[in-house]
């Protein structure tokens, strides 16, 4: 009779970062069909407080900065997806694993607005935004798994050295 076989923890955890990965673009992606039905007459939606949902196109970065440069936005952020989902030392850990899949999960969904929303060229496509705190930069789910997943690996961090 032989041994069952088990996958071991750094095949688990390599698993937790695509899942987390792939739960963010799925849930970016997602909302942001349903801003582009729903917000998409120039309709704003009040929530709460400041928090407001609102439509707007993105051709930069972080802050509508670096406008006109997707191609290389585009590239970078395939690369930062590319390094996280296999670098095996991130992986190494359950948590550092799941922060890892949230930024390249965040890295790929703006990656792929810029690739499939736009007839101007290659990667020339505007980033869907539309959470609007009226304070702060419009920004959407991919932007708040590379921040919270940015977060989370910094947190971890100073958490293994103290």
């Amino acid at each position: 009779m032989t041994a069952p076989v088990t996958a071991g923890p750094a095949y688990c955890h390599a698993l937790r970062a695509v899942v987390a990965a792939a739960s963010v673009v799925g849930v970016d992606q997602l909302t942001k069909w349903w801003a582009l039905e729903a917000l998409d007459d120039g309709r704003v939606i009040d929530l709460v407080w400041t928090l407001r949902l609102r439509l707007v196109f993105n051709t930069g970065a972080a802050f509508s900065s670096f406008q006109g440069l997707g191609p290389l936005l585009g590239i970078a952020a395939a690369a930062i997806a590319a390094v996280l989902l296999l670098n095996r030392r991130l992986a190494s850990e359950r948590w550092s694993a799941v922060a890892a899949g949230c930024i390249a999960g965040g890295a790929l969904g703006n990656l792929i607005d810029r690739l499939f929303r736009s007839s101007d060229g290659f990667l020339q496509g505007a980033v869907i935004d539309f959470i609007d705190v009226q304070w702060w930069p419009v920004w959407n789910v991919a932007d708040m798994g590379v921040v919270l997943g940015g977060a989370a690996l910094v947190w971890h961090a100073c958490r293994r050295a103290g």
